[in-house]
């Protein structure tokens, strides 16, 4: 009997007599994991969240996240996932759209205090009723502490709430950046994230000898669904890193021996620019890397840095709940440098024109992905769900060709650019800096960089005297620290189409060949 809902799943995985995740040197095995969070969906339910209801969370790869997700799942409550890199007009966008009754979060982060922030204003959230803080000591009329969720477990309650999820309820809301400027929350089902979760286990061949990384962010899908459900279904055991360091991630594979390891090139580059020669790679199996389009020659390192592993491409977005084309395992080296691969499960994928009539063999065009994987489309946004979303078709924005029924990755049909991993619109960074008072017109562009895959580059035409320094600490207020952009270039003016908008293919081309490229 298949498995519909993530109660299902757990209560199939809860059997395994093994850990689930390790982290800094504690084991947390499946069955206790399963009692920890029945002990916080208790606590979820005594405070009056129900199914449909939806809980955030902020805080790095560590056992709280894993413990709020999972119970707040289990009796069929939404998790919001947020970063920990969110400022404050991305944090009250997101939760006021999300709906969000309760919060989950660290008390403080590289210099924000959450619950400063949070008790100031908290007339911003008017739907914003429980907050809940990590690893802090607060005042009970400002919020709790996760500890205090730890109490007792009113079993008949969560077994009761258990049997009401149903497979379109929501799992998770993950941000995905939007054209318009507005971040557009992907509402991601149970029956969507464990479809592609478990493809992608199964392609990958997981089993319960399987120790993966968990250092992939769990507030998108390359860490949930990906690295954490993937593993989930087939009994393999995470070690649960708390953010990608590359020398704590090759002491951990060193340590535990781990088998299975994925990245963004971003990663990859760090951990070859590190002391990446000291430590022993060479229980890995699989090396995946997805995220963006890996240059042939990153793949060349890699192959050659990880001699006893097989390199796999995954391709994935937030919207189809995570990995939908991969390199088959027994792809030759060649097909990886060319392909990002073939659909995984019973996945469909075709390449169509603007129309969204399919096109045939060799003839580029958009990929729409068709199948489980799904979401359900954008919360709050039905005009931008229809958009992409016709027919149980999802059209990704990205392009490519088809060969049978391999893929080949060609680029991105709009403006986003994808940097060290993280998706990033301009418009929302346009949208931020044209308020700046000494900026008079800005355009932000993607382009090619060997470390980042692709970073942000500003044209701003000023007004009056103003620095790249400057402007770069004004967006840092306002945006996570990956959308600001690495580089500004300060213009009289800006080439307009005759329509009078900005000509960003002119912007790209005067920046390379400003760069001699």
């Amino acid at each position: 009997m298949p498995v519909r809902t993530i109660p299902e799943l757990m209560e199939y995985v809860s059997a395994f007599d093994k850990p689930f995740f390790i982290y800094q040197g504690k084991a947390v095995t499946y069955e206790e994991f399963d009692k920890i969070t029945d002990e916080v969906a208790t606590a979820f339910l005594r405070m009056g969240l129900k199914r449909g209801d939806r809980v955030a969370i902020i805080a790095l790869n560590q056992p709280e996240w894993l413990y709020t997700f999972f119970a707040a799942n289990k009796v069929g409550i939404g998790v919001v996932a947020l970063s920990v890199r969110y400022r404050e007009a991305e944090l009250e966008y997101m939760l006021n759209n999300s709906s969000a009754k309760a919060l989950v979060s660290l008390a403080e982060f590289d210099g924000f205090n959450y619950v400063e922030f949070f008790r100031k204003n908290k007339d911003r959230f008017p739907k914003l009723h429980n907050l809940i803080y990590i690893g802090s000591d607060v005042d009970g009329s400002i919020g709790i502490t996760f500890e205090s969720l730890l109490d007792e477990v009113d079993e008949g309650q969560v077994e009761e709430a258990e049997s009401r999820v149903g497979e379109q309820d929501t799992s998770v809301i993950i941000y995905t950046s939007g054209t318009t400027g507005k971040p557009k929350g992907a509402n991601i089902t149970h029956r969507s994230i464990l479809s592609s979760s478990k493809a992608l286990g199964e392609h990958m061949r997981n089993s319960e000898e399987d120790i993966i990384l968990g250092h992939m962010p769990l507030n998108h899908v390359g860490g949930t669904s990906c690295s954490i459900l993937s593993a989930m279904h087939f009994g393999a055991t995470i070690i649960l890193i708390p953010a990608f360091v590359p020398e704590l991630v090759l002491d951990t594979i060193q340590r535990y021996k781990a088998t299975i390891f994925a990245g963004v090139p971003t990663m990859y580059l760090m951990l070859f620019s590190s002391n990446f020669q000291k430590y022993d790679v060479s229980s890995l199996r699989l090396v995946v890397i997805g995220g963006s389009n890996a240059q042939p020659e990153l793949l060349k390192r890699i192959k050659a840095g990880f001699p006893n592993a097989t390199v796999m491409n995954l391709y994935g977005l937030t919207e189809s709940s995570g990995a939908c084309i991969c390199s088959p395992l027994d792809d030759s080296f060649e097909e990886i440098l060319d392909s990002i691969g073939v659909p995984i499960g019973d996945y469909e994928v075709m390449i169509v024109d603007e129309t969204g009539q399919p096109l045939p063999d060799g003839e580029v065009g958009e990929i729409a992905v068709k199948g489980d994987c799904v979401c359900s489309g954008y919360i709050g946004l039905e005009e931008k769900t229809k958009e992409s979303f016709r027919n149980g078709w999802l059209f990704t924005g990205d392009m490519a060709y088809k060969r049978g029924n391999r893929i080949y990755f060609m680029g991105r049909k709009k403006e986003m650019y994808i940097q060290a991993g993280y998706n990033v619109y301009p418009a929302e960074i346009e949208n931020v800096l044209i308020k700046h008072p000494k900026v008079f017109m800005v355009a932000v562009i993607g382009v090619p960089d060997e470390f980042y895959g692709e970073k942000g580059v500003a044209y701003v035409v000023p007004k009056g005297k103003v620095t790249q320094d400057e402007l770069k600490e004004y967006c840092a207020k306002y945006l996570a620290d990956y959308k600001v952009p690495k580089e500004f270039i300060f213009e009289e003016s800006l080439p307009l189409t005759p329509a009078g908008k900005i000509q960003k293919s002119e912007l790209l081309r005067m920046y390379m060949e400003r760069r001699g490229a």
